[in-house]
């Protein structure tokens, strides 16, 4: 499970400010070179905290803050919430009240917390992928069922009208069958689909 799509989120803590970003990332790569352009931009932070789970890779950096404060807690919260792929980063502006190891491990593992409920969180899910060519008679029979239950790719429309889709449930193929007075669609390949988890 990931984030759809980059999220930020700011907690301010006895005047210190924790500015958190999650991500989507396919690698440890990935993951270096958001760090250095989060880095790049908030280069006057006094920290830069970061943790990535990427498949069976683990990684987490403190960035100054005193050991196990910042990296392992922020880790622990993508780990708790079943996160993948998926790296955080907890910008820190100091505002001048220490805040102790226990004070340190609650702020970073709120803010990331916080920035976990602010998003979208998807999975992908590997589906049949069909093609199914009809004329447009047939077409205009089902192209709303198609449109509405079907993770439609493509229609194209040449002397026939092609539907490429993907199905989350063979059962559909029945009143596929149905609509189209037994055409059956060809099964091309399987097609990953980002999901929504509620």
């Amino acid at each position: 499970m990931y984030l759809k799509e980059e999220t930020e989120n700011t907690l301010v803590i006895e005047k210190s400010r924790f500015i958190c970003f999650i991500r989507h990332v396919k690698s440890e790569e990935e993951y270096r070179e958001y760090l250095n352009e989060i880095r790049k931009r908030y280069h006057d932070a006094t920290h830069v905290c970061s943790a990535l789970i990427c498949h069976n890779i683990r990684r987490s950096s403190d960035d100054g803050e005193p050991s196990g404060t910042a990296g392992a807690p922020i880790l622990n919260v993508l780990d708790k919430n079943d996160m993948d792929e998926t790296c955080a980063l907890v910008v820190r502006y100091f505002g001048g009240i220490k805040l102790g190891a226990g004070g340190l491990i609650r702020a970073y593992s709120s803010s990331v917390s916080e920035c976990l409920k602010k998003g979208v969180k998807v999975i992908d899910e590997i589906y049949p992928k069909y093609q199914l060519k009809l004329s447009y008679e047939a077409a205009n029979r089902i192209d709303h069922y198609l449109r509405n239950n079907a993770i439609l790719s493509d229609t194209l429309y040449d002397s026939d009208v092609t539907y490429i889709f993907a199905l989350d449930d063979e059962k559909k193929l029945e009143t596929i069958k149905e609509y189209t007075k037994g055409i059956l669609p060809e099964k091309i390949g399987e097609e990953s689909v980002q999901k929504v988890v509620k």
